[in-house]
Formats: structure tokens, sequence, C-alpha cells
């Protein structure tokens, strides 16, 4: 492997780890081993979210802007009948509705509402940025920033299992798509309320889960490799 000329990793990021937590750790061992290096990854996941990570190194960080434009798949969960101010179980559950009324029926046409194309807010706390500043940092201090709508698309959306409060997808979608804010939005769109209970990333473009390492069993084969 030849990380100055260019390699492309594949890493199955864990839960409550950040993106750059990954880059982080990957870089103070390749620096160790090999020198200054330059990497980075391609498409940022949620701390709250595991899955496909993909990390450029050497020469190969030109093809980052290409890889984020790629579609991304998702599998993951929904919690029916509460909401959280992150979208996702970043922050507490609040608002608590019933859903005795809500039918599977009527979350199967929900989730066929959102096939095509249409606008999505990002959630505020995202790292969608703001006159330079991440919403999330404007968030933390207690500020409610106005985010600009964005046209996405959505090619699948398969609700794999219904087991409430918690509903079972499979999504396909275009780049730059929250999947926080299509569960906040899958909520209101069943007059109810709704945040992302579990995410994990399976593909970005023609590359998958399958064939990522963890991050414990890279840093070995770079050891195995010294």
């Amino acid at each position: 492997m030849d990380f100055v000329a260019g390699e492309i990793i594949l890493i199955d990021k864990p839960l409550d780890w950040t993106s750059f937590d990954v880059v982080n750790k990957l870089k103070f061992k390749l620096k160790y081993q090999y020198g200054k290096i330059k990497i980075g990854h391609a498409g940022t996941l949620d701390p709250r979210a595991s899955g496909l990570l993909i990390v450029c190194t050497g020469k190969k960080t030109k093809e980052i802007e290409g890889i984020q434009n790629q579609n991304k798949v998702y599998t993951g969960s929904f919690y029916l009948g509460a909401e959280t101010e992150s979208y996702d179980t970043e922050k507490p559950a609040i608002n608590f509705q019933s859903i005795e009324h809500i039918t599977e029926q009527e979350i199967h046409k929900t989730a066929e509402s959102f096939l095509g194309e249409q606008q999505q807010f990002p959630p505020i706390h995202s790292a969608v940025k703001i006159d330079g500043v991440r919403a999330y940092e404007l968030a933390r201090i207690g500020l409610n920033p106005e985010i600009k709508s964005k046209v996405i698309q959505i090619y699948q959306f398969k609700i794999t299992k219904i087991e409430l409060p918690y509903i079972y997808f499979y999504i396909e979608c275009s780049k730059g798509t929250y999947i926080r804010s299509i569960a906040n939005d899958f909520g209101k769109r069943l007059n109810n309320v709704a945040y992302l209970a579990s995410l994990r990333r399976e593909k970005i473009g023609n590359f998958s889960i399958e064939e990522a390492y963890t991050v414990d069993s890279f840093i070995q084969k770079l050891d195995a490799i010294q």
C-alpha cells in the first residue's frame, strides 16, 4: 500500500466516533510509520451513526469531491411518537405523542411520499455553514439560525420492518441528504413526531461496507506491513 501516492481506505466507523476521530487516528498512525501524509475523508457521518467512511490519502485526496457526489445507501430505524432537538439520539426525547391510531398502511404510504426530488431543510444541529459558522456551533450557544432548504433526491425508500414505536428502513439517496431530517419529516407527514433512532451507511457509489475495515483491524494491517 502506497499511502503517499494515494490509497482509498474503507472504514467501518464506530458508533459515537466523529468522522474526524477516525481520520485523526489513522493520520497519527500513518505519520508514525510513514512520515507526513495528506489524508481526509469523503463524506461526514454523524457521531450517532455507524458504517462506511471513505478515507483518502496522498494524491487520492483529489478524488474526495467525486466520491462525495455519489449516491448513498443507509439502513436504520425511526422512533415514532417522540422527537429530539437534534432529530437523533444525541439529544433527549421530548414531546411524546400517542401512535395507537397509526396503521402500517399509513407508514408505507408515507415512505412512498418521499420518493423523487424534493426540498429538504438540514437539522439545526448539523455541519451546514451559515455565514462561515457551523449551524451546530450556533445552536450550542442558544441561537436558532435560519437554514436554507436544499434539493435532494430519494431513489429508494423501503420500510423493512415495523415494530412500533420503531420503524426500520432502507434508503438510497443523493449527496447531502440528511436522514435525520427525513426522520423528523416522516413524523410530520404522519401528523405525529419521530426521530432517528439508529443509522448505518451501507454504500457510497460502488463502495460497500462489506469491504470495510474496522479501525482496529486496519491498524493491525499497518502493523503487519511495517
